[in-house]
């Protein structure tokens, strides 16, 4: 049987780049004479002459807290604020609510938030009946796996959440391939079947997402005969990486334009930072434009040795948003960015800030060269300005800080 879901996990990169480029103007048209948010977000922009990534760079980002407030601004004329180009209806079969409160839409494409490809990775096949444990009421994982498992051609049982001996038993009787859900509930079904002695032989694979996956609890599911793997989605952008068999990070979706940039900033990092993860999708119903997922993670080097060759990451290394209030007042990573962007010199900084509750410190560590006399004092008055905020500088050489996207280091006491 084919090792992969379809031919596009296998073209050469250059051939991918130039697939998603070549797409990435239509996209871009579409969303501003479709979505009323991207018509004034991109008011200006050339859609033609967004065809590379530098050119998609030069976009702004538009993060989840932009995407809520304009919404929460346009609850009496759109509920989602102008950024789906479905309205309620035959085209829109469900709306969905996260945390937020932020609406998703869902158009009726096959597959439409594309897992049919994570499952396949994670070793679900045509015919087989998967367990589906996601949750089906307000937000969307729950039909996000059900149309992926439907494109891959596989039967569901919506098992949704709770309940856990009613799991128990219709995974006795029904004996699925697999289970789809998060991690922990999987554990605890696994052990409340052991506690009323069960057997779960037919259950061998798991795509879990939704939290961390520990390779201590991956090894103890492989102990019980289960292989999980994990794949990393949104409510918004639906699949944009998944694991393989390699167990070597997580490789890009074909349906997305993944960027990594400094936190608080739109500007691309190096291959192999530590960054904010800035996704654009192709999906046409919900124009995301350089969405920023508010998530940390970095490009690994290489190619999977599964033989997809799209890009990896590292899979999730924790929040971008670090920002901390400071005797009062709150600084955030894009007021760092201000700063150094103002002097060529830096290369890289991070604002510590230290000292116990209700005595804070603040120092600017910046990677630099520069020797000048008086370059520190002039880095100083610019942090003040933008901060309104005073704080110490501290020159080190490039190299010096630790790659884990931290732009901003909370090093209080709080006893």
């Amino acid at each position: 049987m084919n090792a992969f879901y379809d031919a596009l996990e296998t073209r050469t990169p250059d051939e991918r780049e130039a697939a998603l480029m070549a797409a990435l103007p239509a996209q871009i048209a579409n969303a501003q004479s479709r979505s009323k948010a991207f018509a004034e977000i991109l008011a200006g922009v050339d859609a033609a002459s967004v065809n590379s990534r530098e050119a998609l760079a030069r976009l702004p980002v538009t993060r989840k807290y932009e995407l809520l407030e304009r919404q929460q601004q346009h609850r009496d004329s759109d509920p989602l604020g102008g950024f789906s180009t479905l309205a309620f209806g035959a085209q829109m079969p469900r709306v969905f609510a996260s945390p937020g409160t932020i609406y998703e839409p869902e158009g009726t494409r096959k597959d439409y938030w594309r897992m049919a490809r994570a499952m396949y990775a994670a070793g679900f096949r045509p015919g087989e009946l998967i367990h589906n444990s996601f949750s089906y009421h307000f937000v969307p994982a729950g039909s996000m796996m059900e149309t992926g498992a439907h494109a891959l051609g596989c039967t569901v049982f919506p098992g949704g959440t709770g309940q856990t001996e009613q799991q128990v038993q219709a995974m006795a009787e029904l004996r699925p391939a697999g289970y789809i859900g998060t991690p922990s509930f999987l554990k605890i079904i696994i052990e409340k079947a052991g506690e009323q002695g069960v057997q779960l032989a037919s259950v061998t694979k798991a795509l879990v997402s939704g939290e961390a996956f520990p390779p201590s609890l991956r090894d103890w599911m492989s102990e019980r005969g289960v292989a999980g793997y994990q794949c990393y989605a949104t409510a918004d952008l639906g699949l944009i990486a998944y694991e393989t068999q390699a167990r070597e990070g997580l490789v890009l979706d074909e349906g997305v334009i993944v960027e990594i940039v400094r936190p608080g900033t739109g500007d691309p990092i190096p291959e192999g930072e530590v960054g904010e993860l800035v996704i654009t999708t192709l999906n046409a119903d919900y124009p995301l434009i350089r969405f920023g997922t508010g998530d940390l993670s970095a490009v690994l080097p290489g190619q999977c040795p599964t033989g997809r060759t799209n890009t990896r990451i590292k899979g999730w290394m924790g929040r971008a948003d670090q920002t901390t209030k400071v005797r009062g007042m709150f600084v955030h990573p894009g007021q760092v960015a201000a700063v150094t962007k103002r002097f060529p010199q830096i290369t890289k900084a991070r604002l510590v800030v230290s000292g116990e509750m209700a005595n804070d410190q603040m120092k600017l560590v910046v990677e630099t060269t520069e020797t000048a006399p008086g370059f520190a004092g002039l880095v100083a008055d610019a942090l003040r300005e933008v901060t309104k905020l005073r704080g110490e500088i501290k020159m080190v050489m490039p190299g010096t800080l630790p790659n884990d996207g931290k732009v901003i280091e909370d090093a209080r006491s709080y006893k």
